[in-house]
């Protein structure tokens, strides 16, 4: 298979060689969409500078215009802006780009948040840089304009000018990505809601020292960039708590009857009866498992506020269950030599005892706590056999961690 080629199959693993070469043409792409775009823009690369330039010269004394201190800014500085214009509105099939090279590497529950973090970010970028275009620059040139010294005349350089406007646009621009910088961190588990908003004083206090260092000396520029940054602040601690609202829904409801049906007999019914749970949705422990003794389960009431009310299954009690479902499959004869271990050693060969750190032995046991309903013990395995598995056993567990992200 030549480099170039990609495999038939969609979930194998493809060589190192070909994952580069669809970088080099996905750049590609990305220089060429920049190129026509600036092609298109260069012809009224002076026009777009006085447009950019409209909230100083608005602001400017009468008889005041700007000025050009290098021989060749009358033609670079326009240039420039063109170019960055061209990037600047290429930017949404960039990002297309970047997310078709990394989508496929992403489960689908990865996906599902990653895209409209990718939608809302390129909108909240655009709004940044509007915000400081129409709100920001006429009240910071009307207040340079009106600390101008007696008998100065103000005539800013086209380059300075326009080297000042693109760091604005930038602060500004990312400055308004703060509620997906938010949600990102508390989707992430690096911190929760709550613990951001018990923040919030140094929050405040930090939005206005950045303030201070990306906008001019001026305190009405550092208010405008401090004050958005902090509302910003609280709409991504709002939509994070929406956020973590849906996940435990979702974690909390059950997705279908006849799965919940196969999951409870799936914990077991040996010959001291059903182990995870009965008709009457009470869960019974099987005599002799860590949980013997106590009652595990209540009534699933969702407004049962019982301290002693079901709880899932801990790591101890999940592999003792595993183990009596381990010795419940083999046969007869190591049945008996669990049942009387005198005779272990007589009854039982070494072949037949099971192999718990194979690979194989890793995804028959991520089946049997995907049954059992434990879905973060069954990816925590399936992340092992990824790493240690061979070509076929990494794509079965791609299989299941689909199936997981589609239940």
């Amino acid at each position: 298979m030549s480099p170039a080629k990609q495999p038939d199959d969609p979930g194998a693993e493809q060589p190192f060689v070909s994952h580069l070469i669809e970088l080099r043409d996905r750049l590609i792409r990305m220089s060429i969409a920049i190129f026509v775009v600036f092609l298109a823009l260069f012809p009224f690369a002076n026009e777009i500078y006085t447009f950019v330039a409209a909230p100083l010269m608005a602001q400017l004394p009468d008889g005041n215009t700007m000025i050009a201190t290098q021989v060749a800014a009358p033609f670079l500085t326009p240039f420039k802006l063109a170019l960055i214009a061209a990037v600047f509105l290429s930017m949404p099939f960039l990002l297309y780009q970047f997310w078709g090279f990394v989508a496929p590497g992403l489960y689908k529950h990865e996906k599902r948040l990653a895209t409209p973090l990718l939608i809302s970010s390129i909108i909240l970028f655009y709004v940044g840089v509007a915000f400081a275009y129409f709100v920001v620059f006429p009240l910071i040139f009307a207040f340079l304009s009106a600390s101008t010294p007696e008998g100065v005349a103000m005539m800013t350089d086209i380059s300075a000018y326009l080297d000042f406007v693109l760091a604005l646009f930038f602060a500004f621009g990312i400055a308004f990505e703060i509620p997906i910088a938010t949600i990102l961190v508390v989707a992430a588990g690096i911190t929760t809601p709550d613990a951001l908003a018990s923040k919030r004083p140094y929050v405040i206090v930090g939005a206005f020292v950045i303030g201070m260092l990306l906008t001019p000396p001026d305190v009405i520029s550092q208010t405008l960039l401090a004050v958005p940054m902090w509302l910003l602040f609280e709409l991504g601690i709002v939509f994070s708590k929406i956020l973590m609202r849906k996940r435990a829904t979702e974690t909390d409801e059950d997705p279908d009857p006849e799965a919940s049906g196969s999951g409870l007999s799936a914990l077991g019914s040996g010959p001291d009866g059903p182990v995870g749970g009965s008709a009457s949705g009470r869960v019974t422990p099987r005599p002799g498992t860590p949980a013997a003794g106590r009652e595990i389960g209540r009534d699933l009431d969702p407004h049962f506020d019982d301290p002693d009310r079901w709880q899932p299954l801990s790591e101890s009690e999940m592999e003792a269950e595993l183990d009596l479902i381990e010795a419940d499959e083999l046969p007869e004869t190591p049945r008996r030599a669990e049942l009387n271990p005198a005779s272990a050693t007589q009854a039982t060969p070494p072949e037949i005892a099971p192999v718990i750190n194979s690979v194989e032995e890793k995804i028959r046991r991520a089946n049997r706590l995907r049954e059992l309903g434990s879905t973060f013990a069954a990816r925590t395995v399936l992340y092992e056999v990824l790493e240690e598995g061979d070509a076929d056993q990494r794509r079965v567990a791609r299989n299941i961690l689909n199936q997981l992200d589609e239940a």
